[in-house]
Protein backbone atom coordinates (compact mmCIF):
# COMPACT_ATOMS: atom_id res chain seq x y z
CA UNK A 1 0.00 0.00 0.00
CA UNK A 2 3.02 2.38 0.50
CA UNK A 3 3.70 2.81 -2.74
CA UNK A 4 -0.10 3.82 -3.81
CA UNK A 5 0.45 6.38 -0.64
CA UNK A 6 2.96 7.87 -2.89
CA UNK A 7 1.40 8.15 -5.79
CA UNK A 8 -1.78 9.44 -4.57
CA UNK A 9 0.49 11.82 -2.80
CA UNK A 10 2.52 13.13 -5.25
CA UNK A 11 -0.36 13.87 -7.37
CA UNK A 12 -1.96 15.32 -4.87
CA UNK A 13 1.39 17.84 -4.45
CA UNK A 14 2.12 18.66 -8.15
CA UNK A 15 -2.05 19.55 -9.04
CA UNK A 16 -1.78 21.89 -5.78
CA UNK A 17 1.74 23.39 -6.76
CA UNK A 18 -0.14 23.62 -10.50
CA UNK A 19 -2.88 25.29 -9.12
CA UNK A 20 -0.73 27.79 -6.57
CA UNK A 21 1.06 28.48 -10.26
CA UNK A 22 -2.21 29.01 -12.78
CA UNK A 23 -3.34 31.13 -9.91
CA UNK A 24 -1.05 33.27 -8.58
CA UNK A 25 2.11 33.32 -10.66
CA UNK A 26 1.23 32.52 -14.78
CA UNK A 27 0.23 35.90 -16.56
CA UNK A 28 -2.41 34.34 -18.89
CA UNK A 29 -6.59 34.04 -18.40
CA UNK A 30 -5.95 30.31 -16.96
CA UNK A 31 -9.03 28.60 -15.70
CA UNK A 32 -8.82 28.09 -11.92
CA UNK A 33 -10.85 25.69 -10.29
CA UNK A 34 -10.69 26.49 -6.87
CA UNK A 35 -10.88 30.40 -7.52
CA UNK A 36 -14.54 29.53 -9.04
CA UNK A 37 -15.80 27.36 -6.95
CA UNK A 38 -14.88 29.28 -4.21
CA UNK A 39 -16.74 32.16 -5.60
CA UNK A 40 -19.78 29.91 -6.57
CA UNK A 41 -20.18 28.65 -3.13
CA UNK A 42 -19.15 31.59 -1.12
CA UNK A 43 -22.02 33.62 -3.02
CA UNK A 44 -24.65 31.70 -2.55
CA UNK A 45 -23.64 31.21 1.59
CA UNK A 46 -23.67 35.13 1.51
CA UNK A 47 -26.98 35.99 -0.50
CA UNK A 48 -28.98 33.43 2.04
CA UNK A 49 -27.46 36.23 4.71
CA UNK A 50 -28.94 39.00 3.00
CA UNK A 51 -32.75 39.65 4.39
CA UNK A 52 -34.52 39.40 1.13
CA UNK A 53 -36.74 42.73 2.42
CA UNK A 54 -33.30 44.22 1.95
CA UNK A 55 -33.03 44.29 -1.56
CA UNK A 56 -30.15 45.05 -3.71
CA UNK A 57 -28.86 46.96 -0.70
CA UNK A 58 -28.93 43.93 1.32
CA UNK A 59 -27.24 41.78 -1.35
CA UNK A 60 -24.50 44.01 -1.72
CA UNK A 61 -23.57 44.54 1.72
CA UNK A 62 -23.32 41.07 1.54
CA UNK A 63 -21.39 40.45 -1.26
CA UNK A 64 -18.88 43.06 0.17
CA UNK A 65 -16.78 40.23 1.87
CA UNK A 66 -17.07 37.63 -1.19
CA UNK A 67 -13.26 38.92 -2.23
CA UNK A 68 -11.46 38.75 1.24
CA UNK A 69 -13.28 34.93 1.61
CA UNK A 70 -12.04 34.02 -1.58
CA UNK A 71 -8.37 35.17 -0.83
CA UNK A 72 -8.87 33.30 2.61
CA UNK A 73 -10.31 30.35 1.50
CA UNK A 74 -7.74 30.02 -1.56
CA UNK A 75 -4.96 30.07 1.23
CA UNK A 76 -6.86 27.62 3.41
CA UNK A 77 -7.45 24.92 0.56
CA UNK A 78 -3.86 25.25 -0.41
CA UNK A 79 -2.22 24.96 3.05
CA UNK A 80 -4.77 22.01 3.57
CA UNK A 81 -4.23 20.50 0.15
CA UNK A 82 -0.26 20.57 1.12
CA UNK A 83 -0.83 18.58 4.37
CA UNK A 84 -2.76 16.33 3.11
CA UNK A 85 -0.14 15.75 0.44
CA UNK A 86 2.49 15.44 2.55
CA UNK A 87 0.90 13.08 5.05
CA UNK A 88 0.51 10.65 2.69
CA UNK A 89 4.24 10.86 1.05
CA UNK A 90 6.02 10.56 4.77
CA UNK A 91 3.63 7.48 4.94
CA UNK A 92 4.32 6.11 2.43
CA UNK A 93 8.34 6.94 2.09
CA UNK A 94 8.61 5.91 5.55
CA UNK A 95 7.32 3.59 8.68
CA UNK A 96 5.90 6.62 10.26
CA UNK A 97 2.52 5.85 11.88
CA UNK A 98 -1.04 7.96 10.34
CA UNK A 99 -1.03 10.44 13.35
CA UNK A 100 2.71 10.53 13.44
CA UNK A 101 3.03 11.00 9.91
CA UNK A 102 0.32 13.97 9.92
CA UNK A 103 2.28 15.54 13.40
CA UNK A 104 5.50 15.68 11.19
CA UNK A 105 3.97 17.46 8.02
CA UNK A 106 1.70 19.84 10.08
CA UNK A 107 4.70 20.66 12.18
CA UNK A 108 7.30 21.44 8.93
CA UNK A 109 4.64 22.72 7.08
CA UNK A 110 2.91 25.47 9.44
CA UNK A 111 5.86 26.12 12.20
CA UNK A 112 9.41 25.37 10.72
CA UNK A 113 9.74 22.99 13.29
CA UNK A 114 10.11 19.08 13.01
CA UNK A 115 8.11 17.28 15.51
CA UNK A 116 8.68 13.78 15.32
CA UNK A 117 11.02 12.04 17.43
CA UNK A 118 10.32 8.45 15.79
CA UNK A 119 13.31 9.15 13.12
CA UNK A 120 16.79 9.65 13.44
CA UNK A 121 17.25 11.58 10.25
CA UNK A 122 15.42 13.64 8.14
CA UNK A 123 14.10 13.29 4.78
CA UNK A 124 14.15 15.70 1.40
CA UNK A 125 10.74 15.75 2.27
CA UNK A 126 10.57 17.79 5.33
CA UNK A 127 12.80 20.56 4.17
CA UNK A 128 10.15 20.57 1.10
CA UNK A 129 7.13 20.89 3.49
CA UNK A 130 8.79 23.31 5.56
CA UNK A 131 8.88 25.77 2.81
CA UNK A 132 6.10 25.15 0.84
CA UNK A 133 4.36 26.90 3.57
CA UNK A 134 5.87 30.02 3.87
CA UNK A 135 6.51 30.21 0.08
CA UNK A 136 2.51 30.06 -0.39
CA UNK A 137 1.75 32.94 1.98
CA UNK A 138 4.51 35.09 0.51
CA UNK A 139 3.11 34.44 -3.05
CA UNK A 140 -0.66 35.33 -1.66
CA UNK A 141 0.99 38.34 0.23
CA UNK A 142 2.58 39.26 -3.30
CA UNK A 143 -0.36 39.22 -5.07
CA UNK A 144 -2.55 41.28 -3.10
CA UNK A 145 -0.54 44.67 -4.48
CA UNK A 146 -1.53 43.74 -7.64
CA UNK A 147 -5.23 42.96 -7.73
CA UNK A 148 -5.30 46.69 -5.58
CA UNK A 149 -3.33 48.06 -8.48
CA UNK A 150 -5.52 47.17 -10.77
CA UNK A 151 -8.92 47.69 -8.56
CA UNK A 152 -7.89 51.29 -8.08
CA UNK A 153 -7.14 51.62 -11.56
CA UNK A 154 -10.65 50.27 -12.56
CA UNK A 155 -12.42 52.17 -9.75
CA UNK A 156 -10.74 55.73 -10.19
CA UNK A 157 -12.78 55.64 -14.00
CA UNK A 158 -15.96 54.40 -12.77
CA UNK A 159 -16.01 56.74 -10.18
CA UNK A 160 -15.27 59.59 -12.83
CA UNK A 161 -17.71 58.10 -14.60
CA UNK A 162 -20.76 59.27 -12.63
CA UNK A 163 -20.86 62.79 -13.03
CA UNK A 164 -21.01 61.91 -16.65
CA UNK A 165 -23.68 58.83 -17.24
CA UNK A 166 -25.53 59.13 -13.61
CA UNK A 167 -25.91 56.46 -10.36
CA UNK A 168 -25.81 53.77 -11.75
CA UNK A 169 -24.23 54.66 -15.10
CA UNK A 170 -26.36 54.15 -18.15
CA UNK A 171 -25.72 55.23 -21.92
CA UNK A 172 -28.63 57.74 -22.66
CA UNK A 173 -27.47 59.17 -19.76
CA UNK A 174 -24.10 59.89 -20.78
CA UNK A 175 -24.84 61.29 -24.14
CA UNK A 176 -28.16 63.41 -23.12
CA UNK A 177 -25.91 65.23 -20.18
CA UNK A 178 -23.16 66.29 -22.14
CA UNK A 179 -25.54 67.50 -24.43
CA UNK A 180 -26.85 69.39 -21.32
CA UNK A 181 -23.84 70.88 -20.19
CA UNK A 182 -22.13 71.52 -23.11
CA UNK A 183 -19.29 69.33 -23.12
CA UNK A 184 -20.06 66.76 -25.89
CA UNK A 185 -16.55 67.33 -27.07
CA UNK A 186 -15.09 65.74 -24.33
CA UNK A 187 -16.68 62.66 -25.41
CA UNK A 188 -14.14 61.42 -27.89
CA UNK A 189 -11.47 61.46 -24.60
CA UNK A 190 -13.83 59.58 -22.30
CA UNK A 191 -13.80 56.79 -25.02
CA UNK A 192 -10.52 57.35 -25.42
CA UNK A 193 -10.39 56.51 -21.26
CA UNK A 194 -12.70 53.64 -21.39
CA UNK A 195 -11.11 52.36 -24.50
CA UNK A 196 -7.57 51.82 -22.37
CA UNK A 197 -9.20 50.96 -19.33
CA UNK A 198 -11.27 48.30 -21.20
CA UNK A 199 -7.89 46.61 -22.12
CA UNK A 200 -6.63 46.70 -18.53
CA UNK A 201 -9.63 45.40 -17.57
CA UNK A 202 -9.15 42.55 -20.06
CA UNK A 203 -5.83 41.42 -19.52
CA UNK A 204 -6.41 42.07 -15.48
CA UNK A 205 -9.43 40.15 -14.89
CA UNK A 206 -9.35 37.53 -17.21
CA UNK A 207 -5.60 37.21 -15.32
CA UNK A 208 -6.29 37.21 -12.22
CA UNK A 209 -10.33 36.23 -11.68
CA UNK A 210 -10.98 36.92 -8.17
CA UNK A 211 -10.58 40.62 -9.12
CA UNK A 212 -14.74 39.70 -10.66
CA UNK A 213 -15.63 39.90 -6.68
CA UNK A 214 -14.16 43.14 -5.56
CA UNK A 215 -16.87 45.58 -5.03
CA UNK A 216 -17.06 48.95 -6.15
CA UNK A 217 -16.92 51.21 -2.50
CA UNK A 218 -20.30 52.72 -3.39
CA UNK A 219 -23.22 50.08 -3.84
CA UNK A 220 -24.81 51.94 -7.02
CA UNK A 221 -21.60 51.91 -9.18
CA UNK A 222 -20.12 49.08 -10.87
CA UNK A 223 -17.65 48.36 -13.82
CA UNK A 224 -19.93 46.07 -15.00
CA UNK A 225 -22.47 48.58 -15.72
CA UNK A 226 -20.02 51.46 -16.37
CA UNK A 227 -18.06 49.95 -18.97
CA UNK A 228 -21.70 48.72 -20.65
CA UNK A 229 -23.06 52.19 -20.12
CA UNK A 230 -19.99 53.96 -22.43
CA UNK A 231 -20.34 50.95 -24.88
CA UNK A 232 -24.36 51.76 -24.96
CA UNK A 233 -23.48 55.62 -25.30
CA UNK A 234 -21.01 54.90 -28.74
CA UNK A 235 -23.42 52.80 -29.71
CA UNK A 236 -26.16 54.98 -29.95
CA UNK A 237 -24.01 57.80 -31.09
CA UNK A 238 -22.67 56.07 -33.77
CA UNK A 239 -26.46 54.73 -34.77
CA UNK A 240 -27.84 58.27 -34.63
CA UNK A 241 -25.34 60.57 -35.14
CA UNK A 242 -23.15 58.81 -38.17
CA UNK A 243 -21.50 61.75 -39.34
CA UNK A 244 -20.69 63.57 -36.44
CA UNK A 245 -19.90 60.49 -34.14
CA UNK A 246 -16.29 60.33 -33.10
CA UNK A 247 -14.13 57.53 -34.57
CA UNK A 248 -13.01 56.97 -30.61
CA UNK A 249 -16.49 55.26 -30.34
CA UNK A 250 -15.75 52.62 -32.95
CA UNK A 251 -12.35 52.11 -30.50
CA UNK A 252 -14.29 51.99 -27.65
CA UNK A 253 -16.46 49.05 -28.44
CA UNK A 254 -14.50 46.99 -30.33
CA UNK A 255 -11.54 47.31 -27.10
CA UNK A 256 -14.95 46.68 -24.81
CA UNK A 257 -16.47 44.18 -26.54
CA UNK A 258 -12.55 42.12 -26.84
CA UNK A 259 -12.18 42.34 -23.03
CA UNK A 260 -15.63 41.05 -22.25
CA UNK A 261 -14.84 38.21 -24.20
CA UNK A 262 -11.16 37.85 -22.37
CA UNK A 263 -12.90 37.30 -19.62
CA UNK A 264 -15.54 34.47 -20.90
CA UNK A 265 -13.22 32.99 -21.96
CA UNK A 266 -11.17 32.34 -18.45
CA UNK A 267 -14.70 31.90 -17.25
CA UNK A 268 -15.34 29.43 -20.11
CA UNK A 269 -19.07 31.65 -20.95
CA UNK A 270 -20.23 30.49 -24.04
CA UNK A 271 -20.41 33.11 -26.82
CA UNK A 272 -21.00 33.62 -30.39
CA UNK A 273 -17.05 35.72 -31.27
CA UNK A 274 -18.50 36.32 -34.75
CA UNK A 275 -22.72 37.37 -34.25
CA UNK A 276 -24.93 38.51 -37.28
CA UNK A 277 -25.53 41.93 -37.06
CA UNK A 278 -29.37 41.40 -37.15
CA UNK A 279 -29.65 38.73 -34.87
CA UNK A 280 -31.74 39.44 -31.87
CA UNK A 281 -31.02 41.22 -28.36
CA UNK A 282 -32.85 41.50 -25.08
CA UNK A 283 -33.27 45.44 -25.43
CA UNK A 284 -36.35 45.99 -26.96
CA UNK A 285 -37.18 48.70 -29.60
CA UNK A 286 -39.54 50.35 -27.30
CA UNK A 287 -36.86 50.92 -24.54
CA UNK A 288 -34.27 52.23 -27.15
CA UNK A 289 -37.34 54.32 -28.63
CA UNK A 290 -37.93 55.91 -25.21
CA UNK A 291 -34.00 56.39 -24.98
CA UNK A 292 -33.40 57.90 -28.31
CA UNK A 293 -36.12 60.48 -27.06
CA UNK A 294 -34.69 61.64 -24.07
CA UNK A 295 -31.52 62.25 -25.67
CA UNK A 296 -34.10 63.85 -28.95
CA UNK A 297 -34.49 66.35 -25.89
CA UNK A 298 -31.77 67.26 -24.95
CA UNK A 299 -30.74 69.16 -28.25
CA UNK A 300 -28.69 66.33 -30.14
CA UNK A 301 -29.34 65.78 -33.83
CA UNK A 302 -30.87 62.93 -35.10
CA UNK A 303 -29.10 61.81 -38.90
CA UNK A 304 -31.16 58.67 -38.80
CA UNK A 305 -34.43 57.44 -38.73
CA UNK A 306 -35.32 55.91 -35.79
CA UNK A 307 -35.84 52.14 -37.35
CA UNK A 308 -32.35 52.68 -39.25
CA UNK A 309 -31.09 53.57 -36.18
CA UNK A 310 -32.04 50.68 -33.95
CA UNK A 311 -30.77 48.22 -36.78
CA UNK A 312 -27.53 50.07 -36.30
CA UNK A 313 -27.72 49.91 -32.74
CA UNK A 314 -28.18 46.60 -32.58
CA UNK A 315 -25.69 45.81 -34.57
CA UNK A 316 -22.89 46.83 -32.23
CA UNK A 317 -24.98 45.62 -28.91
CA UNK A 318 -24.88 42.42 -30.32
CA UNK A 319 -21.29 42.16 -29.76
CA UNK A 320 -21.59 42.73 -26.29
CA UNK A 321 -24.88 42.47 -24.47
CA UNK A 322 -24.87 38.70 -23.71
CA UNK A 323 -21.95 38.68 -22.03
CA UNK A 324 -22.13 42.09 -20.57
CA UNK A 325 -25.47 40.88 -18.80
CA UNK A 326 -23.73 37.61 -17.64
CA UNK A 327 -20.50 39.08 -15.98
CA UNK A 328 -23.79 41.66 -14.46
CA UNK A 329 -25.86 39.17 -12.78
CA UNK A 330 -22.34 37.08 -12.06
CA UNK A 331 -20.80 40.00 -9.95
CA UNK A 332 -24.14 40.74 -8.37
CA UNK A 333 -23.95 44.42 -9.98
CA UNK A 334 -26.27 46.83 -9.26
CA UNK A 335 -29.29 46.40 -11.41
CA UNK A 336 -29.09 49.64 -13.40
CA UNK A 337 -31.36 50.07 -17.08
CA UNK A 338 -30.33 47.76 -19.39
CA UNK A 339 -28.05 46.03 -17.71
CA UNK A 340 -30.06 42.27 -17.25
CA UNK A 341 -31.90 40.19 -14.85
CA UNK A 342 -30.19 39.43 -11.69
CA UNK A 343 -29.93 36.45 -9.18
CA UNK A 344 -32.10 38.12 -6.68
CA UNK A 345 -35.72 39.89 -7.43
CA UNK A 346 -34.52 43.41 -7.99
CA UNK A 347 -36.30 46.24 -10.14
CA UNK A 348 -34.00 48.22 -12.61
CA UNK A 349 -32.65 51.40 -10.96
CA UNK A 350 -32.42 55.05 -13.17
CA UNK A 351 -29.24 57.14 -12.71
CA UNK A 352 -29.60 59.53 -10.04
CA UNK A 353 -30.23 63.37 -11.45
CA UNK A 354 -28.75 66.56 -9.26
CA UNK A 355 -31.58 69.14 -9.04
CA UNK A 356 -31.60 72.16 -11.32
CA UNK A 357 -30.02 74.44 -9.39
CA UNK A 358 -29.21 77.28 -11.85
CA UNK A 359 -30.67 80.77 -10.89
CA UNK A 360 -34.14 82.02 -12.17
CA UNK A 361 -33.90 84.66 -14.24
CA UNK A 362 -35.14 88.07 -12.57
Amino acid sequence: MKWIYTLVGTVLLLTTIASILRTLVVPRGLYSALVYRLWAALRVVLRRFAPVSGGYRAQDRAQTWLAPLILVGMLANWLLAMLLAYTLLLRGTSDLSWAVAFREAGSSLFTLGFASGDRLHLSALDFLAAASGPLITALLIAYLPTLYGAYNRREVEVTLLQSRAGEPAWGPELLARQQLVDTETALPQLYRDWERLAADIGEGHSNYPVLLSFRSPRPNRNWVVGLLAVLDAAAMQLALCPRSAPPEARLVLRAGFTALRDIARTLRIDFDPDPEPDAPVRLTFEEFDAAVALVSATGIVVERPIREAWSHFKGWRVNYEALAYELARRTDAVPALWSGPRDFPASPIPPSRPADRRPKPL
